[in-house]
């Protein structure tokens, strides 16, 4: 029988300790992964993956190192340890690395309250082919929808664990089930796509595969015959699809490792209004059945409900324990890690919504640009200038008129994010509950 995560981490634990290590931190993974791809009704491509990856912190004095591996063999996790110390010795001081103080680890939580384990057999490999196989015939069966892309169906449950020589020590599971379709109508340079997806921790909240499949046939139609929008000054509503892209920069320009480094367009203003009044974001780690809920951090810290920015109002940095050291300030527990040094990072966050639907957005806005798609990224750190590719629809007298592609909106991120109007259809179940957002005079480049 193999070990379990907790004794693989303690055993790196002791090796680090035995290299010469003074303080160390750990994490292990166990994850399995199953994935299927259907074209034709056939199955195309099937994937299980079975691995452990474990991640080791040392520190010699003001010295850190990481490594990482996926292999757990005694001998392995002996050599890893002893690379670490060695890379640490010759890394340069850092005089805010560290580990957390005994008092400030996290001691009560309630993993069950999270639900963040589907207590579901894992589904066979047939059930989730017959998932991807009834969203692509789904997706056929729209008029118009000349082939299908993609159509796949994929299970995920990840164990992990965490244990540091200054005494935290805990783990938990997470799952996921998820279903996708990307759909294709009209041919050569008419070409257009779109698709639909949903994952959920539970195998029971998953819509059903041949609502994605319709969903994504619809959508793709919807696009035929787009062509390029006039260039101008408009407003434009993104779709709750994309909407969260919006906060993403916002949350970027949050994130205390670009603050410390001083590339932030937000640098100077926490107090500072940076959305609309009475608009909100809140971070929630302890949402059940949420992707991104957790609760302890990746440096052993409680996690905790807070606002981002309150009634329109930044109310400070995300932080870890590093970039906390050097702002001067205490963590807010958003330490995240995948190989390396922990970082800091978001959780689930919930913009307020509005009271107007999207539909009644649309009517608002007149004329201008509704987004349903966006490619490429092109923002500036430093000052928040705003520039991406986008598809969507040119609505004129609050109808939808053509769908359009093929374009460019422009704008200075601070204007656009203290202009915005929230609709009220956001998806309550994603980590990022964002509803669709209008936004006042952007710069179109089309035809």
């Amino acid at each position: 029988m193999p070990p379990s995560l907790e004794e693989i981490t303690q055993d790196l634990l002791k090796a680090a300790r035995a290299a010469g290590a003074e303080a160390a931190d750990t994490q292990a993974v166990r994850g399995t992964s199953v994935s299927i791809d259907v074209r034709g009704g056939a199955l195309e491509h099937a994937e299980r993956a079975e691995e452990v990856d474990v991640v080791l912190r040392v520190l010699v004095g003001r010295r850190q190192a990481s490594v990482s591996a996926s292999d757990t063999r005694p001998e392995i996790l002996q050599t890893l340890a002893e690379r670490a110390v060695m890379m640490a010795r010759a890394a340069p001081e850092d005089p805010y690395a560290g580990l957390a103080e005994p008092a400030q680890l996290a001691t009560r939580w309630d993993i069950a309250a999270l639900e963040l384990c589907d207590p579901a057999p894992e589904p066979a490999p047939a059930d989730l082919q017959e998932d991807a196989a009834r969203a692509e015939a789904a997706a056929l069966a729209v008029p118009g929808v000349t082939q299908v892309q993609s159509a796949s169906a994929g299970y995920t449950r990840r164990a992990l664990h965490q244990a540091a020589s200054n005494g935290f020590s805990a783990g938990f599971v997470r799952t996921e089930r998820g279903c996708s379709c990307v759909a294709i109508c009209g041919s050569g340079t008419g070409m257009e796509r779109d698709y639909d997806s949903d994952t959920r921790i539970f195998q029971s909240d998953l819509r059903s595969p041949a609502a994605i499949g319709t969903s994504a046939g619809e959508r793709t139609v919807a696009r035929s015959g787009a062509r390029k929008p006039p260039t101008g000054a408009c407003p434009v509503l993104f779709d709750e699809r994309i909407a969260s892209s919006l906060i993403g920069h916002l949350l970027m320009a949050t994130n205390g490792a670009a603050i410390a480094r001083g590339s932030s367009w937000l640098l100077g203003k926490e107090g500072a209004e940076v959305l609309p009044r009475g608009m909100s974001l809140i971070e929630d780690p302890h949402r059940p059945r949420a992707i991104a809920s957790r609760p302890f951090d990746a440096e052993g810290l409680p996690t905790r409900r807070r606002p981002l920015v309150e009634d329109g109002v930044l109310t400070g940095w995300t932080l870890d324990l590093a970039t906390a050291r050097k702002l001067g300030l205490a963590s807010t527990g958003n330490a995240r890690r995948g190989g390396g040094n922990p970082s800091p990072g978001n959780w689930n966050v919930a913009l307020s919504q509005g009271v107007a639907s999207r539909a009644d957005l649309l009517r608002e806005m007149g004329t201008g640009l509704w987004v349903t798609g966006m490619i490429g990224s092109t923002i500036n750190p430093d000052t928040g200038d705003y520039s991406r590719g986008a598809s969507g629809f040119w609505v004129e007298g609050g109808e939808v008129q053509y769908p359009v592609n093929e374009c460019t909106i422009a704008g200075s991120l601070p204007e656009m994010l203290r202009r915005m109007t929230p609709a009220n259809d956001a998806r309550a179940h994603l980590s990022r509950v964002v509803p669709s957002l209008l936004v006042e005079g952007l710069t179109l480049a089309g035809a």
